[in-house]
């Protein structure tokens, strides 16, 4: 049996998250980049400013929910081909929708706790303008027949299951027969709450601290430096936001008020073995403590991050009341919500910066943007545990723990 290494995060990146617009793509400031690009260009910069030596890189990881098209990552090996890393680095695509690239995440900690990394750069790219999970604008988007056909389509409700807005509307129904009292109200109080303290980040300047300014051509030809998200929407107010009609269904709950936008973006982070770490003199960003996944009713996908955080801190030895503060995305505002009254957290603590809801959810690229933040607060905070945790497409959830070192 190996010895297990401790691993830590020495370094994360993103980019902006645009706002991605399939119907208007010439609106989205990053139509013409390609995401792949983006992932080199932070790859590279975290490398030249950390001095790690290329050749001692074990393993790249990429998350993508949609590796079609632009985005087939050809095992992976795009990426680092593109950032321009010595032939001998190996690298693996991997989708598990959006928790993708919290899963790449997971597989490079579990290389290097068993030993057979040392160093492993991990993270996830998603363009929605391009790319979205939407068959109307999605021409390489496609499902098996037989899943689509009897008996399957009925026993996993594949018309709500290929809709992730049917899916919140259906949790937000179930959260309540279940007994948790979940309001509209709650949810639009919930997306105005994102936005505010996304807005009051911002102006701080909070999030320059883990993001790489990019430079784009926008499609009248003129050139842009984009350093901050385009989804954030400055004052934010419950009247306007309560106003907004359902997105998907006629009596719906679900708005663009209550539900993360549309986004391209991408996200990265270099974890080693804390024994590496200290070879090169790094002072960790934090250490990983546990991981988390799990499987739920596909048309209910928003419940679980909650099986996978149970999972995650079972494995830690510790309960949900040891977590300082948490990163629950909200693809749904009800997802967030449901998590919150299922396991029994104080609200002030979760997403403090803001949310999906205003920070927007590129897919495979908010894992590690979850679990950055994450880190980055904890060491604000002067606090000790922190829990990222993100629902996925097709009924998942995937938690990381972490600890400030």
């Amino acid at each position: 049996m190996p010895k297990l290494n401790k691993i830590v995060i020495v370094d994360y990146l993103r980019s902006p998250f645009s706002r991605s617009r399939p119907n208007k793509p010439e609106k989205d400031v990053f139509n013409n980049l390609y995401m792949t690009d983006v992932a080199a260009l932070l790859i590279k910069e975290m490398i030249k400013r950390k001095g790690i030596n290329p050749e001692e890189i074990n393993d790249v990881l990429t998350g993508c929910t949609m590796q079609q098209a632009e985005q087939m990552l050809l095992g992976g090996r795009v990426v680092p081909m593109l950032a321009e890393l010595p032939m001998n680095v190996p690298a693996e695509g991997i989708d598990r929708v959006c928790c993708s690239g919290m899963s790449a995440m997971h597989k490079g900690a579990m290389e290097i706790e068993l030993g057979f990394s040392d160093v492993c750069i991990a993270g996830g790219i998603e363009h929605m303008t391009h790319l979205p999970m939407q068959p109307e604008f999605n021409p390489h988007m496609g499902l098996s027949p037989t899943l689509m056909g009897e008996p399957y389509f009925d026993k996993y409700d594949m018309m709500t299951t290929m809709s992730m807005g049917l899916t919140a509307e259906k949790l937000f129904e179930e959260a309540n027969k279940e007994g948790l009292n979940i309001t509209k109200e709650d949810m639009d109080r919930w997306g105005v709450r994102a936005h505010n303290l996304a807005e009051k980040a911002l102006d701080e300047g909070y999030f320059k601290g883990e993001i790489l300014p990019i430079e784009v051509t926008l499609d009248d030809g003129s050139k842009k430096v984009i350093d901050e998200d385009q989804s954030i929407r400055r004052g934010a107010t419950y009247e306007e936001t309560s106003a907004l009609p359902p997105a998907f269904k006629p009596d719906g709950v679900i708005t663009a008020g209550n539900s993360s936008p549309l986004n391209a973006g991408a996200a990265y982070m270099i974890l080693m073995s804390e024994e590496k770490a200290k070879e090169y003199g790094f002072e960790p960003l934090a250490r990983i403590v546990s991981l988390g996944w799990a499987g739920v009713d596909p048309s209910v996908m928003g419940k679980g991050p909650v099986p996978a955080t149970e999972m995650a801190l079972k494995y830690a030895g510790i309960k949900a009341d040891d977590i300082d503060y948490w990163e629950i995305n909200e693809a749904f505002c009800i997802v967030a919500l449901y998590a919150i009254k299922k396991l029994g957290l104080d609200p002030d603590k979760v997403n403090i910066k803001g949310g999906a809801t205003a920070i927007g959810h590129p897919l495979a690229a908010s894992g590690p943007r979850l679990i950055g933040t994450l880190a980055r607060i904890l060491k604000e905070k002067n606090a000790t545990y922190g829990c990222a945790t993100l629902c996925g497409g097709g009924g998942q959830g995937a938690t990381t723990i972490i600890e400030r070192l």
